[in-house]
């Protein structure tokens, strides 16, 4: 099946005559905390939990017939949407844009449960040290260190991370009702405002759990998560704290993998991260502490699968909670849906020293969902999907792998269109001609700028 990723040059010529859309807040409240990974205040339980889907025919009608030519008659604004890996919402508040989730009657979002995996991963932090008590205090003065990567301060998902490692530490402070996710810059002596210092007994000891930095891993052209940056931080952290710094935590694998090559490694440090991409899950047979797979295979088939079954016309809930055709089917296990928010979460499982060999492989596509469907009754359409950034390690080296195999199960032909990560006009400029498509995914720099594409689809 035919795959390409739009070249820029090509995506310029079509979008020559858009105007930019820049970074400007949407006018639906788009709440940038809700995320790919976003939830809601990124630690806020999706509200209406675990719920039958809803059946196409009780939403709008659906976009496209089988064997349709691409496109079809179908206005822009009526055609399947789906919103993934950053939620439409406020990147302030946390409050989804409901408006953006609700563009027509076949408009969803896909991402995973930022609130549980942002405990998983606090817990398996704290599992850790509990478990290594005896070694992990580097200098032996009875507080264990930690510096955190923070990934994006208005992304739902790393405040739900942050917020879950200082929450099993001990070390959060209340803001407005739920933890502090703000970086500290540097903390030597636990006087900082924005966390306390937590405490961990084992074996009738006390010991004091400090974070001795955090930062927004926020590079000079004004990419967030970023690896480089992470790398130079380690650089700088381990310059000022030494061998005060007993663990090092990241709001994903690829500021993980950055301070855990640059310093960790060599300094037998345990490195904690998230994502379950390949190369971190390698990395923990030399020491790399743990990292959370968020499901990313669920979250890709989760990702075309609402766009095949809207594209279809049949009950939304076809090949994910009831089987199809071909026998695909998701166990409850595995993913939940909020009705409310128009959502579907992946769960999330920690990937530790005791089970990474079964993570190994983080683009193998999940087995229950991996039938092919017939082309006959399934007939090719065509989807435009971007990535926010190109260079993103998880979304183009895990994320889009998945999908490109997916969409040969589902018969989508698709467009993968990759952005630099700092500007939502880099992307917009090259949907310039949406009715050649049947049906859209996107990904935005921001959760805050739903409306740059819902425009455009409106026109």
């Amino acid at each position: 099946m035919k795959k390409r990723f739009v070249s820029m040059a090509m995506a310029l010529l079509l979008g020559v005559s858009l105007t930019a859309c820049g970074d400007s807040p949407s006018s639906g409240g788009a709440d940038d905390t809700k995320t790919q990974d976003d939830n809601a205040d990124q630690g806020a339980e999706p509200a209406g939990g675990s719920e039958a889907a809803p059946s196409a025919d009780q939403d709008a009608e659906p976009a496209g017939d089988s064997g349709a030519a691409a496109g079809g008659d179908v206005a822009n604004k009526d055609k399947p949407l789906v919103w993934f890996n950053r939620q439409p919402s406020n990147s302030s508040t946390g409050e989804l844009d409901m408006a953006a989730l609700n563009f027509n009657g076949n408009t969803y979002y896909v991402g995973f449960d930022a609130n549980q995996g942002a405990e998983l991963q606090g817990t398996m932090v704290k599992d850790y040290i509990e478990a290594n008590i005896d070694s992990i205090d580097r200098n032996g003065d009875g507080v264990i260190g930690y510096v955190l990567a923070i990934g994006d301060i208005g992304h739902n998902d790393s405040i739900a991370r942050t917020r879950g490692i200082r929450k099993a530490l001990g070390t959060g402070v209340d803001k407005d009702g739920d933890i502090n996710s703000e970086p500290i810059g540097t903390n030597a002596d636990g006087s900082a405002a924005a966390v306390q210092d937590g405490t961990i007994e084992v074996n009738g000891k006390k010991y004091i759990v400090r974070e001795l930095a955090s930062q927004e891993m926020k590079n000079s052209a004004g990419a967030t998560w970023d690896a480089a940056t992470a790398g130079n931080a380690i650089g700088t952290w381990s310059s000022s704290f030494g061998d005060e710094i007993d663990v090092v935590v990241s709001n994903n694998d690829g500021m993980g993998m950055s301070m855990f090559n640059a310093w960790s490694k060599d300094n037998n440090v345990p490195t904690f991260g998230y994502d379950a991409n390949n190369d971190a899950v390698a990395a923990i047979a030399e020491g790399y502490g743990g990292t959370i797979s968020q499901h990313a295979d669920v979250q890709a088939y989760l990702t075309l699968r609402v766009l095949r079954n809207a594209l279809d016309g049949v009950d939304i809930d076809t090949g994910i909670g009831t089987a199809d055709d071909a026998g695909n089917v998701l166990g409850s296990d595995v993913y939940k849906y909020s009705e409310e928010e128009r959502s579907y979460y992946a769960l999330n499982v920690a990937v530790t020293g005791e089970n990474y060999q079964d993570f190994t492989d983080s683009t193998k596509v999940y087995e229950p969902v991996s039938k092919q469907l017939d082309a006959g009754a399934h007939a090719t359409k065509k989807v435009w999907l971007n990535i926010y950034n190109a260079s993103d390690n998880f979304l183009s080296s895990t994320y889009q792998p998945l999908l490109q195999n997916y969409d040969d199960i589902l018969n989508l032909e698709v467009d993968y269109i990759g952005g630099d990560g700092q500007t939502e006009s880099n992307i917009t400029n090259r949907l310039g001609n949406p009715g050649q498509y049947d049906a859209f995914a996107i990904n935005m720099v921001k959760t805050d700028n739903a409306a740059s594409y819902t425009a455009l689809l409106s026109q």
